[in-house]
């Protein structure tokens, strides 16, 4: 009603209680890095299924609701591939999010599983029918096209405590974040077209959960499953956990 795009970038932002959800997951990436600066990393510091802190658990820290009941979700269900889907913009971004240099705002920022992450944002863009386009225009005035409309998040604009990050590195989810249109409020009249921009990169993008490795972690004289194995792979300093 406000007239799309023009209605501004902080409409609908904010929750009833003034939080900015895109910003509220607890900061496990400081820990992380300060913990690999000490070389404490990965034998007195983990490299994944970093723990919360305690702060962040306290009933008057500024955390959402909704916020909590996303990581008692995730915590509840082993994902591992996931996206979430914003607006504004046509570019894929992945992790890290947050700059490794506190100060900066825009720092290429890769996780140990750059490769990976960085294949999951080309299956999304590349069969995304509006970033495909060679008639695309630029949404504003980052041209994304350059980079094949995939971008580390962190080398765009820093975002602490964001969603994609905290997946990575509290639960084994790989996640990415989907700038699905240049509108940031499209009409209801435009959801068709956006909806079959997105069909078939939503499809190809669930399928990516069959790639890698795969398979039941046993007890070799048993055969029983083993819980809560954790599996290295070497030059990677990212574990996962069956």
């Amino acid at each position: 009603r406000q007239g799309s795009e023009l209605s501004g970038w902080a409409m609908g932002r904010w929750t009833y209680e003034g939080i900015d959800l895109n910003h509220n997951f607890a900061d496990l990436n400081t820990a992380l890095w300060d913990a690999e600066d000490n070389d404490l990393v990965p034998h007195e510091f983990p490299n994944h299924y970093i723990p919360i802190p305690e702060y962040y658990t306290f009933a008057n820290a500024t955390v959402a609701p909704e916020t909590r009941a996303v990581i008692d979700w995730m915590q509840r269900y082993p994902f591992v591939l996931s996206a979430n889907l914003h607006g504004g913009e046509l570019v894929v971004t992945y992790p890290f999010d947050m700059t490794r240099t506190y100060w900066k705002a825009q720092e290429l920022t890769p996780t140990a599983d750059d490769g990976v992450f960085r294949w999951l944002a080309t299956v999304y863009a590349t069969s995304n029918l509006a970033m495909a386009s060679e008639e695309r225009r630029l949404c504003h005035y980052d041209d994304f096209t350059r980079f094949g409309n995939i971008i580390n998040g962190a080398n765009w604009h820093t975002v602490p405590g964001s969603m994609n990050d905290f997946s990575y590195l509290h639960t084994n989810c790989f996640e990415i974040t989907v700038e699905l249109s240049c509108d940031k409020f499209p009409h209801a009249s435009e959801l068709p077209v956006e909806w079959e921009n997105n069909r078939e990169s939503l499809l190809l993008y669930m399928e990516q959960v069959h790639r890698g490795i795969k398979g039941v972690v046993r007890d070799g004289d048993t055969e029983q499953g083993i819980a809560n194995a954790i599996i290295s792979v070497d030059g990677i300093n990212h574990d996962v956990r069956t």
